[in-house]
């Protein structure tokens, strides 16, 4: 990806762009894909504690906070992008923290209860599933949390609760799901019971 800029496009810092820096296969969430996200959103976000997976730009996590988020945890891998969101979080004096850290790494650490988890991890990875019984079975979420996946287009996102193979966790279900452009992508209610 070319140096370029990330526009927030809704709620309190609607219009502001942000710089991005060029990173090989970074990949943001397009804005009509998170237009339609955060409409579907709307009336979870209000004092929503956020995790922002793979967090990449922090279109997600930042996004959530400008529509009336409580708090994000941002987790990123490459120290670039970790150092570009620290100095997007203080830009903004957002209620944000960066980890940098990979994933699974994140995930074996200290849990913390959140109410929506965006998940946008790069296209062709087959952890999905396995990461939302990480987070189903770590304590990572609130009872009915809302999770966000987005997968290339020619994967499947899931029709829950059919899962014939056991793959997603037990009582979840998919509550909307979409497609545009390249992405597919699908929100996910955790079980009441997390």
């Amino acid at each position: 990806m070319k140096r370029g800029r990330l526009r927030i496009i809704g709620g309190r810092w609607r219009g502001m762009t942000l710089a991005v820096p060029p990173v090989q296969g970074l990949r943001p969430t397009p804005d009509r894909v998170r237009e339609t996200l955060f409409n579907w959103l709307a009336a979870e976000l209000p004092g929503a504690r956020c995790l922002d997976l793979f967090a990449g730009t922090g279109a997600l996590g930042l996004e959530a906070l400008s529509r009336g988020a409580e708090s994000v945890v941002l987790v990123e891998r490459d120290a670039r992008l970790a150092r570009a969101l620290r100095e997007r979080v203080a830009e903004l004096a957002a209620p944000a923290r960066v980890v940098r850290a990979d994933v699974n790494g994140f995930l074996k650490g200290p849990e913390e209860r959140f109410d929506i988890v965006f998940m946008d991890p790069p296209y062709g990875s087959e952890s999905v599933p396995r990461y939302c019984r990480q987070l189903a079975g770590g304590g990572w979420l609130s009872p009915g949390a809302r999770v966000y996946i987005e997968r290339d287009a020619r994967e499947a996102v899931p029709d829950l609760p059919d899962d014939p193979g056991g793959e997603w966790p037990a009582g979840w279900r998919t509550l909307r799901k979409g497609k545009a452009g390249r992405a597919a992508f699908a929100l996910l209610e955790a079980s009441r019971a997390e």
